[in-house]
């Protein structure tokens, strides 16, 4: 009895250890952007989940600009931060950002987009597979034809390991012949209205005759779904996306976007903060459980991270956005009236 009773004061003595340890963490966040309705998900993640361990939140807005986000990181290490939280706005430009964190011994997390510096630890889901079921999604659909590729920001490695997903599918069929590359371009800053605009732009090249668009996400599909419906193609031609937005949902409800990649970004933001923990803990980044060496980035550095599995949503599976709460019915069949999936039923 008494060797119980020590081993329950050794285990409480290490929770209320670990616990007064993480009150003394302050996490900061560097957002490049709030445009996108996902980002605001994540951050409750991660605030729900500091808030269990005790932990400190702050965080700065970088409002697209790689500048602002070198000064914010600056800012957030002034304000007390002991672990970074980053989403790079440019993940090159952020660079001495990194390793000035690193010279202050202050852990970073490069957060759903990589920054190749092994300092950091990257977390995200496998984008090269969400690339590969964008492409499959719209191939499933249409397997021959004009095909148009809105890509993402072409500062964001994410970019190009999307792109080469898409390619690992699509590669043969354009190798072929019997599918055209008819345009693709970088959408700076994954603005739809830059995505509109170069699809209207590929659209009049083409004189209108596009098959397909393989836009890299919601946003960048809704852009390009914007462009279509000018021209009398919304909802005639597959479109992809990713991010399970809202609007895109409604969208695929409304049969003007074939399907999403949903990467909830609820489990992204809680992982990313129980590792923030443990990194200002003092838990090395290739000791993290689960960790793997990852080096698909363009510079090939070998960086320590986790990437989490994609799902694919389309008509035929909106419902499990329902059952998730990701989104309600009413958010998703909002005008819906003919051809109506089940979901909406």
């Amino acid at each position: 009895m008494k060797k119980s009773l020590l081993v329950s004061a050794l285990t409480l003595s290490m929770f209320v250890g670990a616990h007064a340890m993480a009150k003394d963490v302050v996490v900061g966040v560097s957002w490049s952007n709030f445009q996108e309705e996902r980002w605001k998900t994540d951050e409750a993640a991660i605030k729900a989940e500091l808030a269990k361990t005790g932990a400190k939140y702050i965080s700065a807005d970088a409002q697209s600009s790689p500048e602002k986000q070198i000064s914010d990181i600056d800012g957030l290490i002034t304000k007390g931060a002991t672990v970074l939280i980053v989403l790079a706005q440019d993940s090159e430009a952020i660079l001495p950002a990194i390793t000035n964190a690193k010279n202050q011994g202050i852990p970073v997390i490069s957060y759903d987009r990589l920054i190749e510096d092994p300092w950091s630890f990257y977390i995200s889901f496998d984008n090269r597979e969400v690339g590969r079921l964008q492409a499959k999604m719209v191939y499933n659909v249409k397997k021959s034809g004009n095909f148009a590729f809105i890509k993402g920001n072409g500062a964001d490695p994410n970019a190009d390991l999307l792109f080469a997903g898409q390619m690992d599918v699509l590669g043969a069929a354009i190798k072929s012949g019997r599918i055209k590359n008819v345009g693709e371009q970088y959408t700076d800053g994954w603005k739809p209205e830059v995505a509109q605009r170069n699809m209207e732009q590929i659209l009049t090249a083409q004189s209108d005759k596009v098959d397909a668009v393989v836009a890299s996400n919601d946003g960048t599909a809704g852009g390009a779904v914007a462009a279509l419906a000018s021209v009398g193609l919304a909802g005639k031609i597959p479109v992809s996306g990713q991010d399970a937005d809202k609007a895109a949902l409604n969208r695929i409800a409304r049969g003007q976007q074939t399907g999403t990649v949903w990467k909830d970004s609820r489990t992204l933001g809680t992982q990313a903060a129980k590792i923030a923990v443990q990194l200002a803990g003092g838990t090395k980044v290739n000791a993290i459980a689960g960790a793997a060496p990852f080096s698909g980035g363009p510079k090939k550095v070998a960086v320590s991270g986790i990437l989490l599995k994609p799902v694919v949503i389309t008509k035929t599976n909106l419902k499990v956005l329902i059952d998730a709460k990701w989104a309600t019915k009413a958010e998703i069949c909002q005008g819906v009236t003919v051809m109506m999936p089940s979901a909406c039923r």
